[in-house]
């Protein structure tokens, strides 16, 4: 299995019961991720307030706000929504559960009695995920940054240009490459455009 030990992420454990944890702990531990507990819906909204996770592992039923209801709440919120939840459910709930997990948002369910590789498989794969989408988000935004200081080096150029106006004729054919590498730059960051349009 992948699972980056040099850029471990966090994993979100909701249940009501300490045997519960306990035994998420031990199954989850050889991904060698950061696993944060949570022993009620209340709690696991805090805990997803104060920081990133990559997947949540959602027990359904729990005293007070259950699964249902704190899934709901994640997919409300606009820093939550988009973290995938795995609904952890009995045996009893059959297709009942399924679609009202599905219809707020779970993006899985596994039942108890958990199988531990099943479980470590569909968290791995939320854990990829969530590390491809952290790559793709910091690649476009070095990207984008790149090409903002170039076009700022180039319009500084061009303001320099302009203030040496005097001297016109010799300047006027600099003014016109420097404004054209502008708008090449600007272009390329417009969506559907390539360094050739």
């Amino acid at each position: 299995m992948n699972t980056n030990l040099a850029n471990p992420c966090s994993i979100l454990i909701v249940d009501d019961m300490e045997e519960n944890l306990i035994a998420f702990e031990a199954v989850l531990g050889p991904l060698h991720q950061h696993l944060v507990r949570a022993r009620s819906g209340e709690q696991a909204l805090k805990a997803m307030l104060r920081q990133e996770f990559a997947v949540v592992l959602l027990d359904v039923r729990m005293p007070g706000m259950d699964g249902f209801e704190t899934a709901a709440n994640i997919k409300r919120l606009d820093q939550t929504k988009d973290v995938p939840i795995i609904l952890v459910t009995g045996t009893e709930g059959g297709a009942d559960y399924a679609y009202r997990g599905y219809a707020i948002g779970a993006a899985d369910f596994i039942a108890k009695p958990v199988d531990p590789w099943v479980l470590r498989t569909k968290v791995t794969v939320f854990l990829d995920l969530h590390r491809k989408n952290r790559q793709l988000a910091m690649s476009a935004t070095g990207t984008d940054t790149d090409q903002l200081t170039e076009i700022s080096q180039q319009l500084t150029e061009i303001k320099l240009l302009l203030s040496n106006r005097p001297e016109a004729e010799a300047d006027t054919a600099a003014l016109a490459d420097r404004i054209a590498e502008v708008e090449r730059t600007v272009g390329n960051l417009l969506p559907g455009r390539t360094a050739t349009d």
